[in-house]
C-alpha cells in the first residue's frame, strides 16, 4: 500500500499531467505500472520515475523503467456501451484486421483507450471510423475549471478478475478472447493489458486481465479454457473475493493530482490495490472485497463528499 500514491503523488508535485494509468496483475510481490504523458513531458516524467524507483530500489544498479516515445492512444467512447458485450471486441477485431497490434489497454464503463505504434495511428482511427460507423475526432478533451473533480465515487463489489497469462503478443489475440467472451453475451467491465511483453518459448507475451460480474465468472472461465490450446495462452487465473472503488468526473480532465488523491486515500488506510485502470473522466482500482467498503469511505471523504452519505452501487448495466 502506498507505492502508487508516491509516484503519482511526485508527478502531480511536478505538475505533470498523467493519462493511462494501468496496474496490471502482480508477479510475486511486485507490479508493473504503466503511464501515459504529453510527449512535451516526457523527460521529466522519465526522471521522476527513475528517481521513484531508484529510493524504491536502492541496491538496484539499472532501474527498471521503460520509455517508449513512439506510441499514440486510440479511443471509443460512447454511452451506448454501457452493458452491451462486444463492444470493445469489435475494436479489437477491426484493429486486428488492419495488423495493428495493440500494446496496452485500458477500459472504463464508456470508454475503451488502446495504445499502438505512433506509425499506425492514422490507419486505426480510419479503420475504427469505418468499423462503428463515426467521424474521427483528433482533439482531447477540454478542461472544465468550473466543475469538481469528482463528483461521485461507486463501489461494485459484485465482480471477479480473470487474469491470462502469456498471452501471444501479436494482432487478433485481445479480439479472440473478448469475442468469446461476448458470444456468450459476457459483459466484461475491466480490461488491462499490461504493456511489458517478454520473451516466452521464442514468443513475445503480454497479460491481459479483467473483471466480470461475480456470477459469469465460473462460464467465462470455461469458456476460456475452450480455447486456450487454440490461442495459445498460458494459464488463466480467477479471482472471485475482489472490489472495484472508482472516482467520476468531468473536472479531472487535466488537473494533475486527482489519481494520486485517491492512490493516498487508499494508502492511508493500509489497502493494497491490485489493479489500475483509467479514463479520462474516470479512476477505477480493484481491492480485496473485504476492504472494499473501508475503501468506499476513505475516497469518499479525501474528495470532500462526507455531505452525502457513501453508498455501494454496482455499475450502470451490471
Amino acid at each position: 500500500p502506498g507505492v502508487a500514491a508516491q509516484l503519482f503523488g511526485e508527478l502531480a508535485r511536478q505538475n505533470l499531467d498523467v493519462d493511462l494509468i494501468i496496474q496490471s496483475i502482480h508477479e510475486g510481490q511486485t507490479n508493473d505500472i504503466a503511464f501515459t504523458v504529453q510527449k512535451s513531458v516526457l523527460k521529466q516524467a522519465e526522471a521522476v520515475a527513475v528517481a521513484f524507483y531508484s529510493r524504491l530500489n536502492p541496491r538496484v544498479e539499472e532501474t527498471d523503467v521503460l520509455v517508449d516515445a513512439e506510441i499514440a492512444k486510440v479511443s471509443i467512447t460512447g454511452a451506448g456501451m454501457i452493458g452491451r458485450p462486444g463492444v470493445a471486441a469489435q475494436m479489437f477485431s477491426a484493429l486486428a484486421a488492419a495488423g495493428i497490434n495493440l500494446q496496452m489497454i485500458s477500459t472504463s464503463e464508456v470508454n475503451v483507450s488502446c495504445t499502438v505504434a505512433a506509425a499506425d495511428a492514422g490507419r486505426a482511427i480510419a479503420v475504427l471510423s469505418q468499423a462503428f460507423d463515426v467521424e474521427a475526432a483528433t482533439t482531447v478533451p477540454q478542461e472544465t475549471p468550473d466543475a469538481p473533480p469528482v463528483r461521485g465515487v461507486a463501489l461494485d463489489p459484485k465482480q471477479a478478475r480473470i487474469a491470462i497469462r502469456d498471452v501471444p503478443d501479436r494482432p487478433g489475440m485481445a479480439a479472440a478472447i473478448f469475442q468469446t467472451l461476448a458470444d456468450a453475451a459476457i459483459s466484461v467491465d475491466m480490461i488491462i493489458q499490461s504493456q511489458r511483453s517478454r520473451p516466452l518459448g521464442g514468443v513475445m507475451t503480454r497479460d491481459i486481465a479483467f473483471t466480470v460480474a461475480s456470477a459469469d465468472a465460473e462460464r467465462a472461465t470455461e469458456l476460456l479454457k475452450g480455447v486456450q490450446t487454440q490461442l495459445g495462452y498460458g494459464d488463466i487465473l480467477v479471482d472471485t473475493a475482489i472490489a472495484k472503488v472508482s472516482i467520476v468526473g468531468v473536472g479531472m480532465i487535466h488537473r494533475p493530482g486527482i489519481a494520486a488523491q485517491m492512490f493516498a486515500a487508499l494508502a492511508r488506510e493500509n489497502i493494497n490495490i491490485q489493479m489500475i485502470a483509467t479514463s479520462e473522466i474516470r479512476v477505477s482500482c480493484v481491492v480485496s472485497e473485504s476492504e472494499g467498503v473501508r475503501a468506499l469511505r476513505a475516497v469518499h471523504t479525501a474528495f470532500g463528499l462526507d455531505g452525502e452519505a457513501p453508498v455501494v452501487i454496482p455499475d450502470v448495466g451490471k
